[in-house]
């Protein structure tokens, strides 16, 4: 059972909870950390003294941060996000994640800068224990935007496509395609070539990024099973060149292939 405060006690208490939740409007774990007692220790204080708690005045109710900005306009910087996010993205209620792999620390960094010019808060990195990154901030004001604006919470469930504003411009399906490609693509060695594919279990999205492809003037394949390939060597080069893909494991390994081929093919592969 609590000691029984006394007047003085009692005064002192209701005018620190009163400054810091009222008038400061800290949350209860805000206040916690600036008394160094446990946030159950505030709420009691609080139900004792007859201070009635408002959560949802706080900045972070339901992780509504009052810091997100959500773009006026469609840009660049979103049509690549957008592509990461319909490659490796995930939106929970509270989440926006994006699960990358043990070799793309810098990716995760880079996946980091773009989220903060698009919304102008911080993204996080997350380490597992198998080594494996994951991207993620929380705001359900982000993750009720994104939806908003036909992205879905199961890609495949509810397969989804490429949102219509991406085609409007040569630039966006570009930047759409370099962050997909970075987070669901992938570049290898044929026996006489270099092969790019992209991957989805979506196929109306897989049909909209080999049309996309076909605008920008490439040759795509047509859709197998859950790919689209680029196997051209011009197509190669100028997907390379022009999509200019971010994620380092991609570069390095488009690298090596075409070193390669160049030491075998010497006469066919010179101009890659």
């Amino acid at each position: 059972m609590a000691r029984r405060w006394t007047k003085e006690e009692e005064n002192k208490c209701r005018r620190e909870l009163i400054h810091l939740y009222v008038q400061k409007n800290k949350a209860l774990k805000e206040v916690a950390d600036i008394l160094g007692i446990a946030e159950q220790t505030v709420f009691s204080r609080m139900k004792r003294l007859n201070i009635k708690t408002q959560p949802s005045l706080k900045e972070n109710y339901l992780n509504k941060r009052g810091d997100v900005k959500i773009p006026k306009k469609y840009s660049k910087e979103l049509a690549e996000l957008f592509g990461v996010m319909l490659g490796d993205g995930h939106i929970s209620h509270f989440q926006v994640i994006v699960n990358l792999g043990t070799k793309e620390a810098s990716y995760a960094h880079y996946v980091c800068v773009l989220i903060k010019k698009i919304f102008k808060v911080n993204a996080k990195i997350s380490v597992r224990n198998t080594g494996y990154r994951d991207v993620y901030v929380g705001s359900t004001v982000i993750t009720s935007w994104l939806l908003s604006e036909n992205l879905a919470n199961n890609k495949v469930k509810s397969q989804v496509d490429v949102p219509k504003w991406i085609f409007e411009k040569p630039e966006f399906m570009r930047r759409f395609l370099r962050g997909f490609f970075d987070t669901d693509g992938s570049v290898y060695r044929l026996r006489f070539g270099i092969q790019i594919s992209l991957t989805n279990y979506s196929k109306p999205l897989l049909l909209s990024l080999q049309r996309m492809l076909f605008k920008l003037g490439y040759s795509p394949s047509a859709v197998s099973a859950d790919k689209v390939y680029l196997t051209k060597i011009s197509d190669i080069k100028r997907f390379f060149k022009e999509i200019s893909p971010k994620n380092l494991k991609h570069q390095e390994r488009y690298k090596k292939f075409v070193l390669k081929l160049r030491r075998s093919y010497s006469s066919n592969y010179s101009r890659l």
